[in-house]
């Protein structure tokens, strides 16, 4: 009978023992084998406060604020900061996870037209309230800059906002379009509540412009119909295509108003501004079917539908045909807003990946030892400076002119570089998304990092309230309808930071650049010839991509031309002044514009045979 350690065993005993120690044996070297790879594991990258992380922004605050505005504001972007890590953030994720649903029947086959969001979302709307989201703008306690630091607030709500962000949006246009209007006593009350900071009052508004037929093409497209009741009123028939948080309260939309004959006056002329509440105070929705839930790419927080208005009741608040010139304070008020959320998404994109360069170890060393990573974060960096700079510039501009303090040129200035801003922006967004998530290798790609959201809610910003090549033919009308005073003014500009930079030696490289590349713009347009029409529409993306880039060098030249600025800064500058300034006049060069070209274009595209 064998033995082990003076034990009497049976054979059939040994063998089992023999099983049992081999088991122990494979067992050790699994969690061996489990605790070297549990090693490897990647570190999730975070950020802390926002804003006390964010350098370049409480260098602005502190060059352009007065002193006693900018000690009040600390205080409460610092609390702010504080509040979106440890209470906003977490609702934000839960919007993405939990987004809306539309319930059209009841149990009992009856039809309701309920869309359900989550409770995380219904918060972001009391949390927009209480921060004062919209009401800073409006309530103007630090005068012409109120407007900037309420875009400040909305930088830094947006990445954590769960696509709230965009009713907002739409909110802060209505709420400007009703002061434009000189806040009539009918809309009083929806005024008073789309800029409350009280949760229990506060509405969203949402914006009905988007109809079967287009998109931008409002004047074309919207087949809307107005007709006028006995008390004054009108009723809405009409399919609206795209309503964007559709679970607002109020919303304001376009409409053609019927003559007793039923006939409607076609293109712009025909349009007219309505107000409308989306629900009257049981709930029941006002003369509203819902046909469906848009399923998009991105920005699924938010509820986006389809509508039919059956005759919704509604009021009309423009003057009659005066319908599209009622809306661009809307327009430029949401274009801003889409400026803000490119710069906030890109921002935190580069927070993270930089977070991430100092945990991540690849080939023996962290990526942050890495030069090729560390240059291709900072292309990055350039790129999310320079927008910041171009997006402080505009809102400081608009509270100037909120508060009756902006000049004439400095008016003309804002018309220009709001579109310019939108356009530009909303393509770096994209760029930056995508390079961004390559920088986290196959992490970047996975759904619960969180990673692909920011990619596929920036997708959007190239495209809502106007597509690039749209709002590159708005820069060219801003500067037709100036006849010339918009260039002029945005010339006159950009030679003044220049001459202020040209003092700090470091920065004379830039410099140079700068008005090399101003020179090349004016050679171009003094060029255009006797196919200035279609010259100008083929080279008006070029033409503004040149407004941006040549605009925003400046701005980074005067901002690391402060005495206390930073080599950080300087190199910015440098950085951003290396890539091309004027494309324009480059593709001009090449012959790309003009009849011969754009002939080329279509056979390129069609084949010889659709031409």
């Amino acid at each position: 009978m064998p033995s082990i350690k003076g034990i009497n065993m049976t054979v059939g005993q040994e063998q089992q023992a023999g099983m049992k120690e081999k088991q122990v044996l494979e067992d050790l070297e699994t969690h061996l084998t489990r605790r070297d790879t549990e090693a490897l594991f990647q570190e999730q990258p975070q950020t802390g406060n926002q804003y006390l992380e964010d350098t370049l922004l409480r260098s602005y605050l502190k060059t352009h604020l007065p002193p006693k505005v900018l000690e009040e504001v600390h205080q409460d972007l610092e609390r702010f900061g504080n509040r979106l890590l440890t209470k906003i953030q977490r609702l934000s994720w839960e919007c993405e996870l939990n987004p809306p649903v539309f319930r059209q029947f009841d149990a009992w086959g009856r039809r309701v037209d309920r869309i359900h969001t989550c409770s995380a979302w219904r918060r972001m709307k009391e949390i927009s309230a209480e921060e004062g989201l919209i009401a800073e703008a409006y309530e103007k306690r630090y005068s012409n800059w109120s407007r900037l630091y309420q875009a400040v607030k909305l930088y830094l709500f947006s990445s954590s906002s769960g696509g709230f962000s965009c009713p907002l949006a739409m909110t802060d246009g209505a709420a400007k379009v009703i002061e434009s209007l000189g806040n009539p006593g009918s809309l009083k009350n929806a005024f008073d509540r789309l800029t409350s900071r009280d949760p229990e009052k506060f509405w969203t508004s949402g914006q009905w412009m988007t109809e079967r037929r287009g998109g931008s093409d409002v004047a074309n497209g919207t087949e809307t119909v107005a007709r006028k009741q006995p008390d004054g009123t009108y009723r809405l028939y009409g399919f609206k295509w795209f309503t964007s948080a559709a679970d607002s309260d109020m919303a304001l939309t376009l409409a053609r108003i019927a003559d007793a004959e039923g006939q409607c006056t076609q293109g712009s002329r025909g349009l007219s501004l309505f107000f409308l509440r989306v629900r009257d105070e049981d709930g029941k929705l006002n003369n509203i079917q819902v046909q469906r839930l848009k399923d998009k790419l991105g920005t699924r927080q938010m509820a986006t539908a389809e509508l039919w208005l059956q005759g919704a009741r509604a009021e009309l608040i423009s003057a009659e045909g005066r319908g599209v010139a009622a809306i661009s304070n809307m327009l430029n008020i949401t274009r801003i807003h889409n400026v803000i959320g490119a710069v906030a998404s890109m921002r935190r994109m580069i927070s993270l990946s930089r977070d991430y360069a100092c945990k991540r170890v690849a080939f023996g060393k962290l990526l942050k030892d890495h030069p090729l990573h560390m240059q291709t974060l900072a292309r990055m960096e350039v790129q999310v400076r320079g927008a910041f700079l171009l997006l402080m510039e505009i809102v400081r501009l608009l509270g100037l002119a909120e508060t009756n303090l902006a000049s004439e040129q400095e008016q003309l200035l804002l018309r220009l570089l709001i579109p310019v801003a939108k356009l530009y922006t909303g393509k770096q967004a994209s760029a930056v998304a995508v390079e961004a998530m390559e920088s986290f290798g196959g992490q970047g790609y996975m759904e619960d990092t969180g990673l692909p959201v920011i990619l596929r809610d920036a997708l959007v910003l190239s495209i809502w309230e106007g597509t690039t090549n749209i709002l590159s033919l708005d820069v060219l009308r801003s500067l037709a309808k100036s006849q010339g005073q918009v260039m002029a003014v945005f010339l006159s500009t950009v030679q003044k930071k220049l001459e202020l930079a040209s003092g700090t030696e470091q920065l004379s490289p830039a410099v140079q650049r700068a008005r090399e590349a101003i020179g090349s713009l004016q050679q171009f347009m003094a060029a255009t010839g006797s196919e200035r029409a279609l010259t100008m529409e083929l080279a008006a993306r070029d033409f503004s991509y040149s407004l941006a880039r040549i605009y925003t060098g400046t701005l980074l030249m005067e901002h690391a031309a402060r005495p206390d600025a930073s080599s950080t800064d300087v190199w910015a500058a440098l950085r951003w002044c290396n890539q091309e300034l004027c494309p324009v006049a480059v593709e001009s060069g090449r012959g790309s514009y003009g009849a011969g070209a754009a002939l080329q274009d279509s056979a390129l595209v069609f084949g010889n045979s659709r031409l």
